[in-house]
């Protein structure tokens, strides 16, 4: 086995006396999505935010890449290649795609005025490798659909060397033409070698995007399974009852 890409180990935080996350150990390897699935309060999204810096853990380690990584904030998160795409995708609606791209980290020429035509050519550079099929490149966010909306944010953390992605529900409020095109993006992003974590509490969703599925329940890991092997039915019990079926991983 090569070694996983994130490795989160007795991961542990609380709020206010509560353990929000209790002892959860979870691993993502290189082309893998691993689905974090769960009840609103389970604990999934907490686990996330300590491994995109935004807050710091109480007890655990986070080894990536083998090593152990010091991450406290969102800044010390991206340094190691973690990007996180929430639902609302933070996109500035009245810009276009390339401007979205370079959002905060604009490139500039040597006389200190936006360089437009670098940074377009950089954006249908990644954007070739990831969705040929976009071509809005001078139209503002806003008037862009959903799914090509996705593929400007997940193009972003692309441009910018991103080994693991944090997906928040991205296929939600999406309609099954839309659903399909981020579905083969991240088709593309796991042939490309990239690990995701996928947020979501569509089973259907899991079972065709994701190559395991970790459940939680108050704080606590259930259960690791291979989506293959285990029936929707399975999983649903995870989530509901805090039962692991006999074939977890």
């Amino acid at each position: 086995m090569s070694t996983p890409l994130v490795e989160m180990r007795n991961m542990s935080i609380s709020f206010g006396g509560i353990k929000a996350v209790d002892d959860v150990s979870i691993d993502l390897n290189p082309g893998e999505v691993v689905g974090l699935l769960g009840h609103n309060g389970a604990g999934k999204s907490t686990l996330i935010k300590i491994l995109s810096g935004a807050y710091k853990r109480d007890g655990g380690k986070i080894l990536i890449n083998g090593e152990e990584a010091q991450i406290s904030n969102p800044r010390d998160a991206k340094a190691y290649g973690i990007e996180t795409i929430y639902q609302t995708l933070a996109l500035a609606d009245n810009v276009d795609a390339a401007a979205n791209l370079y959002l905060g980290r604009e490139l500039r020429t040597p006389w200190g005025t936006l360089d437009d035509a670098a940074m377009e050519a950089e954006a249908r550079k990644v954007m070739g490798r990831l969705n040929p099929n976009f071509k809005r490149f001078k139209e503002p966010a806003k008037s862009l659909s959903g799914g090509q909306r996705q593929s400007v944010a997940i193009a972003r953390a692309v441009l910018f060397n991103a080994k693991i992605l944090i997906m928040d529900e991205p296929t939600a409020a999406l309609g099954p033409q839309e659903t399909k095109m981020v579905e083969e993006l991240i088709h593309e992003l796991k042939k490309q070698g990239m690990g995701i974590f996928l947020i979501d509490h569509d089973i259907h969703a899991v079972k065709t995007l994701c190559d395991r599925a970790a459940v939680m329940k108050n704080g606590r890991l259930v259960g690791v399974v291979d989506v293959d092997e285990a029936t929707e039915d399975e999983i649903l019990g995870m989530i509901i009852l805090g039962k692991n079926p006999e074939k977890a991983a």
